[in-house]
């Protein structure tokens, strides 16, 4: 037997949650679920309870889309998982009911812009890529300047501390660190490779 569930959301405790329980009362919503903190945060223990209860063929309802996802991400994310186990959503302020045929176009709209949002951000981030190219800028780190490394190296070996050395070649601290590190490393391989021979 499908159920109509409630959700009701408040983002402090100063504001009532009693105008939004008396509309999914008269909605007919056999259970209510109830979450007192900002919709930014998506972690919320009620929202959660109600998504571990709810059975396929059952419908979810909020008194507005908002109530659900303060963010269109948000909202497209919890649409599409409503869709996928099979739980309608009904919101009341904009009579929007997933089970009217009205109502499944408004999943399908959802989901289509879900779709292109993402292309979207691929698009932008392969168009980014291609104009720093463009420009001689490559994305990532930036690549080891050798000449630089190899004077840091001369100047440690010189009896300057590899922070000195980074600091008068304007080379980041830690990479010299690494980079040293690796030398050495480097070395003792050499090394016993040698002895081993």
């Amino acid at each position: 037997m499908s159920e109509i569930i409630g959700y009701a959301r408040v983002s402090t405790a100063d504001q009532e949650l009693d105008s939004q329980r008396q509309r999914l009362k008269a909605a007919h919503c056999q259970r209510i679920f109830e979450d007192v903190m900002s919709g930014r945060n998506f972690d919320r223990p009620g929202l959660t309870e109600l998504l571990n209860y709810a059975r396929d063929g059952d419908v979810l309802c909020i008194v507005r889309l908002d109530r659900l996802g303060r963010s269109l991400r948000e909202l497209l994310d919890t649409v599409q998982l409503l869709k996928g186990r099979g739980i309608g959503l009904l919101s009341l302020e904009e009579k929007i009911d997933t089970s009217s045929a009205a109502g499944e176009l408004v999943f399908h709209v959802f989901g289509a812009i879900a779709h292109f949002e993402r292309r979207l951000i691929s698009e932008r981030t392969r168009d980014g890529i291609a104009a720093a190219r463009a420009r001689n800028k490559f994305p990532g780190r930036p690549r080891l300047d050798e000449a630089r490394l190899d004077a840091a190296f001369k100047l440690i070996d010189a009896g300057l501390s590899p922070t000195q050395a980074a600091g008068q070649l304007g080379l980041g601290r830690s990479t010299v660190y690494q980079e040293l590190k690796r030398r050495k490393a480097s070395k003792r391989e050499h090394a016993a490779e040698t002895t081993a021979a």
